[in-house]
Order: C-alpha cells, then structure tokens, then sequence
C-alpha cells in the first residue's frame, strides 16, 4: 500500500509539472499569436502604400529611410518566422495535453484499486 501511495504522489507531482509547463507554453502561443497579428497589421499598411512612400525604420534611437520592397520583405519574412513558431508550439501543446491525458488516467486507475483494496481489507477484517 505504501508503494502505491509513493507511486501516486509521484504521478501527481508529473502532472502538475505538465500542467505548469503548458500554461507557460499556452502563453508563449499567445505572445506569438500578438507578434502575427501586428505584423499583419503592418504587412496591410505596406499594401495600401504608394511605391516611392517613404518608410522608415527605428534603430535604436534614429529612424533610418528603408526602400518598401526592404521593407515589406522583412515582415513577410516575420511572418513566416512567427507561423513556423505557432506550429512548433502547438505540436508542443498537444504533446503535452496527451503526456497529462495519460497521467490523469494512471493516477485514476491507481486511485481505483487503492479503493478497491481498502474496501477489500476493511472486508476481511
């Protein structure tokens, strides 16, 4: 009995590291999901702009003048960056949500028989 308790304060302990490690995972994805969204604003902006438009860049403390095909292919190239990124993490997070699928039925399982061999003993006796 006393192996089985160690066994589900281990399976525990697993699950609430899965569980912590996801919200941070969850909040990475939303971070990401932000960064997409304003350069998509930007990549709209771009599209309604004229060719010759002036666009500058902030580097540091000083806006320098940037050629809009430079431009625009910077954030194309964020774009694409941050869209691989939310796919890496949500193969991440589905990874995880099978690993804490799969704990939350070894602890119940576990639970279970620790019940039913409780109730068996407290029957014998």
């Amino acid at each position: 009995m006393e192996a089985a308790q160690q066994k589900l304060q281990t399976l525990s302990e697993d699950y609430q590291k899965l569980q912590t490690e996801l919200e941070s995972i969850v909040e990475a994805r939303q971070k990401l999901e932000s960064q997409h969204q304003e350069n998509k604003s930007v990549q709209q902006e771009f599209a309604s702009l004229d060719d010759d438009a002036n666009i500058y860049k902030l580097v540091g403390p000083v806006l320098l003048k940037q050629e809009k095909s430079e431009a625009t292919m910077a954030v194309d190239g964020r774009i694409e960056f941050i869209e691989k990124e939310i796919k890496r993490i949500e193969t991440q997070i589905q990874d995880i949500n099978n690993k804490s699928d799969k704990r939350r039925t070894e602890i119940v399982q576990l639970q279970s028989q620790m019940q039913q061999q409780t109730a068996a003993a407290s029957a014998s006796a």
